[in-house]
């Protein structure tokens, strides 16, 4: 437990480190002088089209390299072990189907983008490399974790990899480099971190290749084929979940538009920040709970998460919301940027809805129904599409923005109506109606007597004040127990 534990806080650490220097990579894309909204548009569009790429091309053999590991290890050598070897030639076939279908279709899937982000038709071919050293990299991860080695490849996928953007684009920004070069470096960069790690296992002595099929293989291939199918499925929506509005913007109103709502959503998704945490922390304990059928130590996780990420949400949000404006011409961030800002405020209150239901989905994955979590996903997934698309197409950016509250809604009502049917489990309470009153109240009050403080003063202040009285408000309407506790430890220490 002692090393899962360390383990556990360092890949945390590393996960908010990267956070910091990809803020800063964004700042650095955003600010006068830097890449034009076309380009940083275009690094978006790199991430969502190589995310559906990578889903896609995995074939589903990631989360099957997790669970059949044990049985490889517990009864072949080292050198025998062919998981690795089976896991790398299914990612590099998907890869190569990815790869030819792209190229036979390369004029339709172009012509979805030449009117308005002729950028990415110029640049086409340089996503497939991206893509693959996303593949690549994920494939030596998840072996990785499997091998109980989480702190480099965490290391190297939320921080460095970060610092590798960070120094091309310095090198574009001193103009030490054109942007041709810029984005074929671009496009390798994944292929750093898969090197890095490549080399790391071999030196280890873990990586290794045998294409001899092996007992283990042969018994529980048919396990891991339908294993692998139903998982397949399951990826494809989660990426095309987390990208379709980004392509979708990219080729009904162009790249400069796209960039918009990227600075837009980045910065929204900071509400989202304590509810991974949150997520990652309460799994395990949720797996021994369903095992021990300790339905009321669930229900009891799943209002304390819900009312404890709420009051993050709602914290980060009014916060972001009160000095957004002000922080992007402060920082020297291109006033184009200012036009995501309305969107920014409405993505904002979907990752509200979705922390403000607590973990209802981990609660779900690690029950007996998990395979409710993934028919709930074809839910969303079948809302978001089509009413990204007509709501784009009809309001621009932020139509997306309102897409995601009618997705978010819906499937998180799914979850909670799920639960509460099944396990007659439900977390609101009456302090979860305090907490939306006091923080409503609490941002009214900082926006109308401080509104006119202008500069770094102002944000400042309007930050601190604003802060001060969330504080006050879970403390003196007792909103949650956890608030208490942590206070109670504190002051003994």
């Amino acid at each position: 437990m002692g090393t899962i534990r360390k383990q556990a806080i360092l890949s945390s650490i590393l996960v908010y480190i990267g956070f910091v220097v990809g803020a800063f990579n964004v700042y650095l894309s955003t600010i006068n002088g830097s890449l034009t909204e076309a380009e940083y548009g275009l690094t978006r569009l790199f991430f969502d089209i190589a995310q559906n790429m990578f889903a896609f091309g995995s074939l589903g053999i990631i989360p099957v390299l997790f669970k059949f590991y044990p049985y490889y290890k517990d009864n072949l050598p080292a050198k025998e072990n062919d998981l690795l070897t089976w896991s790398l030639v299914t990612a590099l076939i998907g890869f190569g189907i990815v790869l030819v279908l792209s190229l036979l279709f390369r004029t339709s899937i172009t012509d979805q983008f030449i009117q308005r982000s002729s950028l990415f038709v110029q640049y086409f071919y340089w996503v497939f490399p991206f893509a693959a050293g996303m593949l690549l990299f994920s494939v030596l991860e998840g072996y990785s974790w499997a091998l109980k080695q989480t702190i480099l490849p965490a290391f190297l996928k939320e921080t460095f990899f970060r610092i590798v953007t960070t120094a091309i684009l310095l090198l574009f920004y001193f103009r030490v480099i054109s942007f041709d070069v810029f984005i074929k470096l671009f496009a390798f960069s994944y292929f750093v971190i898969f090197l890095i790690l490549l080399i790391y296992l071999i030196r280890k002595g873990h990586f290794h290749l045998n294409f001899k099929r092996s007992l283990v293989t042969k018994k529980f291939a048919k396990k891991m084929f339908g294993m692998q199918s139903l998982i397949f499925g399951g990826i494809l929506i989660s990426a095309l979940g987390q990208t379709i509005d980004g392509i979708l913007i990219a080729s009904l109103k162009g790249l400069s538009t796209a960039a918009v709502f990227t600075l837009a959503q980045y910065v929204a998704n900071l509400v989202q920040v304590p509810q991974r945490s949150m997520q990652s922390i309460s799994t395990g304990v949720l797996s021994q709970a369903w095992k021990d059928k300790d339905y009321k130590e669930i229900n009891r996780i799943y209002g304390r998460t819900s009312i404890n990420l709420l009051i993050m949400a709602l914290f980060i949000y009014g916060n972001v919301v009160l000095n957004i404006a002000p922080a992007i011409e402060l920082l020297g961030i291109k006033a184009s940027y200012l036009a995501g800002v309305q969107t920014l405020l409405v993505l904002g209150v979907a990752r509200i809805i979705d922390a403000g239901t607590g973990v209802n989905g981990t609660i779900i994955a690690t029950s007996t129904f998990w395979k409710f979590d993934f028919f709930s996903g074809v839910v969303m997934l079948a809302l978001m599409i089509p009413s990204n698309y007509f709501l784009i197409k009809e309001y621009g950016i932020i139509g997306s923005a309102y897409a995601q509250i009618i997705s978010m809604t819906v499937y998180n009502f799914i979850r909670w109506e799920f639960l509460r049917r099944k396990f007659n489990m439900q977390p609101f309470t009456w302090k979860t109606l305090y907490t939306l009153l006091w923080s409503l109240g609490s941002f009214l009050i900082i926006y109308y007597t401080m509104q006119s403080l202008t500069g770094w003063l102002g944000l400042f202040a309007r930050a601190i004040s604003f802060s001060a009285l969330m504080i006050a408000g879970v403390f003196w309407l007792r909103l949650t127990p956890d608030a208490l506790q942590l206070w109670e430890k504190w002051t003994k220490r």
